[in-house]
C-alpha cells in the first residue's frame, strides 16, 4: 500500500472511532425535562355525614336522648308533636336501637327507629321542620332445611343444627295441637322442616314462614303444609288430607320442657290438706316465670287472686268450654279481654295452696270438669272445599320439599 493509501485508511479508522465516542457520549448525556405542571388544589367538599347508634335503656325517653345532642326542650316538643300522626315517639321501647345521622357540626339531621318487625320510622330535618314516614323493611328471604333427632329435648336438637330456640318455638307451636311436648316425646323422635330465613343488609334477622314440616312422635308422623287462600290471602296449615292442623284447643298451655307432676283424678291425696279429694286439673312442674298460653280463643271471665287457687285466670270459650290457670305469679290480662289461642296470659308461679312452683291447668265442658289429656278436641276450620285441588298441588310441593329440599329449592327459584 502506498503512503497516500495508508493515510486514507488511518483517517477512515479515526473517523470511525470518533463517531463511536460521540455516540457513547451522547448516550450517557442526561437531558433535563421541563417541570411537570402542578395541578390546582381540589376544592374541598362538605364533610360526609356520620351515623351513631344508641341502644335505648330502660326508663330512657326520647327527650333524654335528644337532650344529649343539643336539642332544647322546645325543639324536642315540636319534633314529637310534628311526627305524632306517623308515630308517637313517647312509645320508644328499651332494648331497640336508635340510629342518628349527624352533620359536620354534630347536629342531628335524621333519625331511624325500628317500630316493629316489619317497619321502621324515618325522620328527616328540613330546615326548621321535620318530615316523618313509616317504611317497610326490605328483607332478603332464603329457603332453609333442617332435620334432627330428639335426644333430650327439641331445643337442643335445633341448636345442634345451628339454629336458634326461636325456630324451636315455631315448630312446637305448629304441632302443639297434636303433640303434648311434655308427656309424649321420646328419645329418637325426629323432625324435618323447610322454612324461610330473613336477612336485612346481609345479616340474619329472623325466621319467616314454615312452608312444610314433619314431626315423628312415637313412630307416628304428623305433617303440616302451609296454604294461602288465593282470594283472601289468609294462610293456614293443613295435613296431607286437607284437615286443619289446628284444633279447638292446644294440647298444653306451656310451650315445652315441664313434666306432669299430678294428673286428673277423682281421688287424690291432697299434698297440703292430707285428705283424699278430686283433682280436676293437670299439674305441670314448671319454673317460676315460664309463660302460660291460652289454649284456645276466648274471653276472660276473671283474672286475679282466687283463694286456694292463688292468682288465677278463668277463660270462657265456644261450644261450652272453659279453662282455668291456677297458682300464677303474674297475670297479663283482665276481665272481659278477648284473647287468642296461644296468647301469653301470665307466668307460672307458686301462689295459693301450693307446695312448689307449678301450673294447675283445668278444663270444663258444659259446666263439668274433663280430663284435657284424654279429651278428643275437634279440628278448627277445615280447608274450604273450592280450594281442595289447589291445596293438593301445594301438598305435592310440600312433600317434595321435605323429601328432596335442594331439588325443590332449585325448581322454586326458576
Amino acid at each position: 500500500m502506498t503512503l497516500h493509501g495508508r493515510r486514507i485508511a488511518i483517517l477512515a479508522g479515526a473517523a470511525v472511532i470518533l463517531a463511536g465516542l460521540i455516540a457513547v457520549l451522547s448516550t450517557g448525556k442526561k437531558e433535563i425535562a421541563p417541570p411537570a405542571p402542578v395541578p390546582p388544589p381540589a376544592e374541598a367538599g362538605p364533610p360526609a355525614p356520620t351515623t351513631e347508634e344508641i341502644t335505648i335503656q330502660k326508663g330512657q325517653t326520647i327527650s333524654d336522648i335528644l337532650a344529649g345532642y343539643r336539642f332544647s326542650a322546645e325543639e324536642i316538643h315540636r319534633l314529637i308533636q310534628r311526627i305524632k300522626p306517623v308515630f308517637k315517639l313517647e312509645k320508644i321501647v328499651a332494648g331497640r336501637r336508635l340510629r342518628l345521622t349527624l352533620d359536620a357540626a354534630g347536629d342531628v339531621r335524621a333519625l331511624e327507629y325500628p317500630i316493629d318487625e316489619k317497619s321502621y320510622l324515618v325522620v328527616a330535618r328540613e330546615g326548621s321542620d321535620y318530615k316523618a314516614e313509616k317504611k317497610p323493611y326490605v328483607f332478603e328471604t332464603k329457603l332453609a332445611y333442617i332435620w334432627g333427632t330428639i335426644e333430650d329435648n327439641p331445643i337442643n336438637a335445633v341448636l345442634q343444627r345451628g339454629e336458634t330456640d326461636a325456630l324451636t318455638i315455631r315448630m312446637t307451636d305448629l304441632f302443639a295441637w297434636d303433640i303434648d311436648f311434655y308427656t309424649e316425646l321420646r328419645r329418637g323422635d325426629a323432625f324435618r322442616m323447610v322454612y324461610e330465613k330473613k336477612y336485612l343488609e346481609g345479616k340474619f334477622y329472623g325466621y319467616g314462614e314454615i312452608l312444610a314440616a314433619e314431626f315423628i312422635c312415637r313412630g307416628k308422623s304428623f305433617k303440616a303444609f302451609r296454604f294461602e287462600y288465593p282470594d283472601t290471602k289468609k294462610a293456614d296449615y293443613f295435613d296431607p288430607e286437607g284437615k286443619s292442623v289446628r284444633k279447638q284447643f292446644l294440647r298444653s298451655p306451656l310451650p315445652y320442657g315441664a313434666p306432669i307432676t299430678s294428673r286428673f283424678s277423682y281421688n287424690r291425696l291432697h299434698p297440703i290438706r292430707k285428705i283424699y279429694t278430686a283433682h280436676y286439673g293437670i299439674d305441670y312442674g314448671a319454673p317460676v316465670g315460664m309463660p302460660v298460653h291460652a289454649t284456645a280463643d276466648g274471653v276472660v271471665v276473671s283474672a286475679g287472686l282466687n283463694g286456694a287457687a292463688g292468682n288465677m285466670v278463668h277463660l270462657r270459650h265456644k261450644n261450652g268450654y272453659e279453662t282455668m290457670y291456677l297458682h300464677l305469679a303474674r297475670i297479663f290480662v283482665k276481665a272481659r279481654d278477648q284473647v287468642a289461642g296461644g296468647k301469653i296470659i301470665g307466668t307460672v308461679g307458686n301462689t295459693g295452696e301450693s307446695t312448689g312452683p307449678h301450673l294447675d291447668y283445668r278444663v270444663k265442658q258444659g259446666g263439668s270438669y274433663i280430663n284435657p289429656l284424654s279429651w278428643k278436641f275437634l279440628p278448627a276450620e277445615p280447608l274450604r272445599a273450592e280450594f281442595k285441588e289447589a291445596f293438593k298441588k301445594c301438598g305435592e310441593i310440600g312433600r317434595l320439599m321435605l323429601d328432596a329440599p335442594f331439588v325443590a329449592r332449585a325448581l322454586i327459584s326458576r
